[in-house]
């Protein structure tokens, strides 16, 4: 969604229309007041979904609308009078469609209210935090803590090591951020100025503008059943070449202003049901994405309780992983939706939520610490593993480039058991890259990378992928590391041209494409260098990055933020970049 449709989200969609009871309150605010009523006045305001605005405009607007939510809920104003302005205000600055504004006020209005009556935050720190520090600096008291790590010494660490020639191997595949939309449609609208296009309700495009492709589309619109169909047909026909499968969150489409609870849990029941019908007796592996709950993003901590709770998709997840999952992983799912088991002797995984680490998780406004206790119990996990001389794989949704606290203290966490931990894998960028991280004593030595593993949604100029890696097998004495991997597109402006049959078909492998030396944290964080030096090089990362599905030039400043994401294993540490 758009840089407005978040603000909308989180508190400017929660305030009260230019009213003369408002004017009252914000007359200390005068300026900033009139500017907002200027401009909605005069219809400056853009109108379509996408259309930037300045930051500065944004950052007036939070502060002057964040205050005016803040009043009204100390004042008590009745429920149904906040909503209704709050869906007022949406609709006359034009944050969104008018659509969208009605359904999204009722979607997200119980966990806003909940958060704003309980937090001290004020509308300087709201907005600094959804903003930046362009907008304010906040005071976030809560923002930096950290979890007590084993008091066990870190071994010595040792060099990789490569596997004999002729040593098995296990390949596996990654899917992720899946976002089946039900209501795509051929043909339909995909510049629709709402959050999500290609949809039954959006009409037809304009006059000489393209509709919806057949097999999906790269505008604004998420998977339509025919793709997701002919992916599962088309895996089906490879189950010879992966061994098991780990999927890394997000099932459910963008309609965020519009999705319950229910339909959640049946989204996570159909995709299962796809694994049962076209991969069975594949073991598959989830982790929780932020898109899996209702409303998005509502991941509350454990001392939430009630109605408010995220107990009933725990539940839901507690059922449907647990046909690959031990019966004792239950316990940690119902906890917070992360849970371990080992599969093989020497060889565990770890599923971390760490939704628990997102801005948008606005519970976290009230209080950051250690959310469910998950990264204490991670690090306890990883001892264990340790003291058993076991190799992990952990999955988490998002890079942990995250909230500030919870991002380095997981960081902490990897460089602590670098020798334990062979791979993490992520998605929710949508986008095929990775994170290097390094050693918390030494920022030039790496010590572990994050494989980001893309999208089958095509949402934003990407062409659907899956990958299939390659990785030291089980046998006694393995590393478990990941050697290579593979990573396949879907072509939609050349399937979606095409009267045949659609095809999937090899992108590039990383060792092969990159001329890597192997995939051992020190050849990706080599591999970054080179790009810096090697501009050939870097623009065939960036094509990859997108799966071919966007050709924008990325040069200077844009290669930059792309190579320093590549390095950002944390947040907020501008020391990881300074040599780039």
């Amino acid at each position: 969604m758009s840089l407005r449709a978040v603000l909308c989200l989180t508190v400017l969609c929660t305030v009260t229309m230019v009213t003369d009871s408002t004017r009252t309150k914000t007359e200390k605010d005068g300026e900033h007041l009139q500017w907002l009523t200027r401009n909605a006045a005069k219809d400056t305001f853009p109108k379509e979904h996408g259309t930037n605005i300045s930051e500065s405009d944004l950052c007036i607007a939070c502060k002057v609308l964040a205050g005016t939510l803040q009043e009204m809920v100390v004042e008590m104003r009745p429920e149904d009078e906040i909503v209704k302005t709050m869906i007022s205000v949406c609709k006359y600055f034009h944050i969104e469609t008018d659509r969208v504004c009605s359904y999204v006020i009722p979607e997200y209005k119980d966990m806003a209210l909940a958060v704003i009556q309980q937090t001290a935050l004020s509308p300087n720190d709201i907005c600094g935090l959804l903003l930046g520090s362009d907008c304010a600096t906040p005071y976030f008291p809560t923002e930096m803590w950290n979890i007590s790590l084993p008091d066990t010494p870190k071994p010595p660490v040792k060099p990789p090591r490569h596997p004999a020639p002729g040593s098995p191997k296990v390949r596996f595949l990654q899917l992720t951020d899946i976002h089946i939309d039900l209501m795509y449609q051929e043909g339909s609208n995909a510049i629709c100025h709402e959050p999500l296009c290609c949809r039954s309700n959006d009409g037809k495009p304009a006059a000489g503008v393209p509709g919806a492709g057949r097999w999906g589309d790269s505008r604004s619109c998420d998977s339509p059943l025919i793709l997701v169909d002919n992916l599962f047909q088309h895996l089906a026909s490879k189950t010879d070449e992966f061994d098991f499968v780990i999927f890394t969150g997000d099932i459910a489409a963008h309609d965020v202003w519009n999705q319950t609870r229910s339909e959640q849990i049946t989204a996570l029941e159909r995709l299962v049901s796809y694994f049962d019908k076209y991969l069975p007796g594949k073991q598959v592996y989830f982790c929780a994405g932020n898109h899996d709950s209702a409303p998005c993003n509502s991941f509350p901590p454990d001392w939430v309780t009630g109605n408010m709770s995220q107990e009933w998709m725990y539940a839901s997840m507690a059922t449907q992983w647990g046909r690959w999952l031990p019966s004792d992983t239950k316990d940690t799912i119902m906890r917070g939706g992360f849970y371990t088991f080992s599969p093989f002797p020497g060889f565990r995984i770890i599923s971390v939520n760490n939704i628990f680490c997102y801005i948008n998780n606005w519970w976290l406004f009230i209080n950051t610490t250690d959310p469910n206790g998950e990264l204490q119990w991670l690090a306890e996990t990883l001892q264990k593993a340790e003291d058993a001389q076991e190799k992990v794989f952990i999955l988490g949704h998002m890079p942990t480039n995250c909230m500030k606290a919870w991002s380095w203290n997981y960081y902490n966490i990897v460089s602590r058991y670098e020798s334990t931990i062979v791979g993490q894998f992520n998605g929710h960028t949508h986008t095929d890259e990775f994170r290097v991280y390094y050693d918390v004593a030494n920022l030039t030595r790496p010590v572990n990378v994050a494989y980001v593993g893309g999208s089958v949604t095509p949402k934003s100029n990407k062409n659907p992928n899956y990958r299939i890696y390659t990785m030291d097998g089980f046998y006694a004495n393995s590393s478990f590391a990941v050697l290579d991997y593979e990573d396949y597109i879907f072509d939609l402006v050349a399937n979606n041209n095409v009267s045949t049959r659609p095809s999937w078909k090899l992108e590039y492998s990383p060792l092969t494409d990159y001329g890597m030396n192997g995939s051992n944290p020190i050849d990706w964080s080599d591999l970054i260098y080179r790009m810096r030096d090697d501009d050939e090089l870097f623009n065939k990362f960036h094509r990859h990055r997108s799966k071919g599905g966007d050709t924008t030039p990325c040069t200077h400043d844009c290669k930059f933020e792309e190579l320093c994401l590549l390095k950002s294993g944390r947040s907020e540490d501008p020391r990881l970049c300074a040599d780039l």
